[in-house]
């Protein structure tokens, strides 16, 4: 009789230690899919007072400066953020002593896509001296457009202003562009005009 106790109070001892592992077990699975879960959009670099030179085949096509910059680079779309603004001077190869700019208080850049996104205050000045204000741009330097749904003020060289109400595309160097829905006095032969459907 008391071997049979003591037998079964090891039988219970050890079903007890081998529920514990299983729980041990259990838990330690849940805790590695969740670390594996674990967001990991956080900046891999961070830069302050930032200066950046993009070139292509040795001539500088960008220069950036901002004065905080975060690269988020462990994900599968990296992609930089100046969250205090940014500037960035656009070179062209006809003028490279006449940069453009484009000004914002946000800016996102797609590393991969080459995909720039500009907001608050955007405020572009292209190397013919014409310029823009809206409150956001974005550029695809890849396909080499520029393009906006926000209203438009453009400052042209003669000092006339023009409103584009529902925004404007046009080509990264600014030789042809597109407004939409506009008012203000406008020379044709420099501007195409669309207005926009409804």
């Amino acid at each position: 009789m008391r071997f049979f106790s003591h037998t079964s109070f090891k039988n219970i001892a050890y079903l007890f230690s081998c529920a514990i592992f299983f729980i041990f077990t259990s838990c330690e699975e849940d805790l590695t899919k969740q670390n594996g879960n674990k967001s990991k959009n956080f900046p891999s670099q961070i830069i302050n007072n930032a200066n950046i030179i993009q070139r292509d085949s040795g001539f500088v096509t960008i220069k950036a400066t901002a004065p905080l910059i975060e690269k988020y680079q462990l994900i599968d779309s990296p992609y930089t953020v100046a969250r205090k603004g940014m500037k960035i001077e656009f070179f062209d190869k006809k003028k490279p002593g006449k940069p453009g700019n484009i000004t914002a208080k946000y800016a996102k850049i797609f590393d991969y896509k080459q995909f720039y996104e500009a907001r608050g205050n955007v405020k572009i000045l292209t190397s013919d001296g014409q310029r823009f204000a809206t409150q956001s741009v974005f550029w695809d330097q890849r396909n080499k457009r520029i393009y906006t749904k926000d209203t438009v003020y453009a400052t042209m060289e003669d000092g006339s202003v023009l409103v584009h109400a529902n925004g404007m595309t046009a080509k990264d160097d600014f030789s042809e562009y597109t407004f939409y829905n506009n008012s203000g006095d406008v020379d044709i032969s420099k501007t195409k005009i669309a207005e926009s459907k409804k």
